[in-house]
């Protein structure tokens, strides 16, 4: 009898089983104020959790209900870090008999593209080369100091006013795509690095706030194309998209503005006023509501720097309208290579597809040349949409892989011309209208 008490002393108590579910009870939490995820068959309740989420709470919760494996091994730059801080939100798992994906999601590909991950691993593909965002960063400042030294010298006439203005546009694009570059967590290893950085370029390089951007775009990479999850494709009823939302509207009679003309009204409403008008309201409306004053801040920096450097040539009024001319040029700019890879693809409601077979409906490629550096390498958004913190100067490294799982699994991988993709904007929109026009007569 000692002997067995000496042993029971010794011993711990065995952890109690953890609790199984089904996909069936776990799809039922999918509301805004119930949420559920599963991530390597763990599911985690992030119902109170999903507001302290540091890339925003509907990002999180668009994967309510949902197997979120991939799309959290996508946007976090350090996984296993991550997972420390998911323990009390952990409340069980999938029972033994249920598949790891849910709603008949492609297992196979889901497998395939897990091992294409870790090729890439394999490869360093996740590793960045620092001098080459150096690099970018050096030109987009070099091309800010020319812009000033032409109005120095040769003033502010006509000429030098647009030279000056087509130069700091196109150094407002490559500050652009080199922000989205830190904003992925693409460039350090650590993210908190990545985020200082972000705030800094997109801030006092482009008068813009980090956190409207982080939640606004990973909501459209967690979601791409889908209504009601990706931001990009709300188009607040400007635009009908795709098929499924011209033939709604035109069941309602819906007609908040002549859509079948849309691929008309598109050269006056699209790309000059996103940046100028809308972008640059979303931006203040939300910082202001949010309370977001290092935001703010940083902001307010590239503001000060603006005027102090171009009241002197042009003072207030035309210091605010050259600002404005500015804009307007890299407006023109963003529209047409952002809309390129996917107002021309599937827009839909949610489809429930997994990861690799969601974001290759939603994205196609074009091919590489000078639109590497024109698109800052969103030519390959394919890849950038498979793997959103690869350093995008490595996309093309992966882009071969990507093509050959695509093609094992007879998934469509699109790649165009550059000339061909912007016309296909406007095409989409054309076919999209008269949708909309037929359901509308239609009686």
């Amino acid at each position: 009898m000692g002997k067995e008490g000496n042993q029971g002393e010794g011993a711990t108590e065995p952890e109690a089983p953890m609790p199984t579910f089904r996909w069936e009870e776990i799809q039922k939490h999918n509301l805004r104020t119930d949420k559920w995820l599963v991530i390597n068959r763990k599911v985690y309740n992030i119902s109170k959790w999903s507001s302290r989420h540091p890339g925003g709470q509907r990002v999180i919760g668009h994967y309510a209900g949902e197997d979120a494996t991939d799309a959290f091994l996508a946007f976090h730059r350090n996984p296993g870090f991550v997972r420390k801080f998911m323990k009390p939100l952990l409340i069980g798992e999938l029972a033994p008999e249920e598949p790891s994906q849910d709603r008949g999601k492609n297992s196979q590909i889901t497998e395939d593209f897990r091992a294409l991950r870790k090729t890439a691993e394999d490869m360093n593909l996740f590793k960045s080369n620092q001098l080459f965002f150096l690099l970018h960063l050096a030109h987009t400042i070099a091309m800010e100091s020319v812009a000033w030294f032409i109005l120095f010298y040769f003033g502010n006439g006509w000429i030098p006013t647009i030279v000056t203005g087509f130069i700091l546009a196109i150094s407002q694009a490559q500050a652009g795509w080199l922000q989205h570059d830190y904003g992925h967590l693409s460039v350090y290893k650590k993210s908190v690095w990545n985020r200082i950085i972000h705030k800094f370029i997109i801030g006092h390089f482009k008068g813009a706030s980090a956190n409207w951007w982080n939640h606004r775009h990973f909501q459209h990479h967690a979601k791409p194309n889908i209504f009601h999850k990706d931001p990009d494709v709300n188009m607040l009823h400007v635009f009908v998209l795709g098929k499924w939302q011209p033939i709604e509207y035109g069941k309602k009679k819906l007609k908040y503005l002549p859509y079948n003309h849309q691929h008309e009204y598109f050269f006056l409403i699209g790309p000059p006023l996103l940046i100028p008008l809308y972008f640059q309201y979303q931006n203040i409306r939300t910082m202001i509501l949010r309370k977001d004053w290092v935001d703010l801040a940083w902001v307010i920096s590239y503001y000060t720097r603006f005027f102090i450097t171009y009241i002197p040539f042009y003072g207030v009024l035309g210091a605010i309208l050259f600002l404005n001319f500015i804009r307007f040029l890299e407006s023109h700019w963003f529209v047409w290579v952002t809309q390129m890879n996917h107002i021309v693809m599937e827009i839909d409601r949610e489809p429930y597809r997994d990861w690799f077979s969601s974001q290759l409906a939603a994205t196609c490629n074009v091919e590489q040349s000078f639109n590497d550096w024109f698109s800052g390498h969103l030519n390959f958004q394919i890849e950038h949409h498979l793997f959103p913190t690869m350093p995008r100067h490595n996309l093309p490294k992966i882009a071969l892989l990507v093509r050959s799982l695509c093609a094992k699994h007879s998934i469509e991988y699109q790649e165009k011309p550059l000339l061909r993709a912007l016309q296909d904007i406007i095409g989409s929109l054309r076919k999209s209208g008269q949708l909309w026009l037929e359901a509308y007569l239609h009686k």
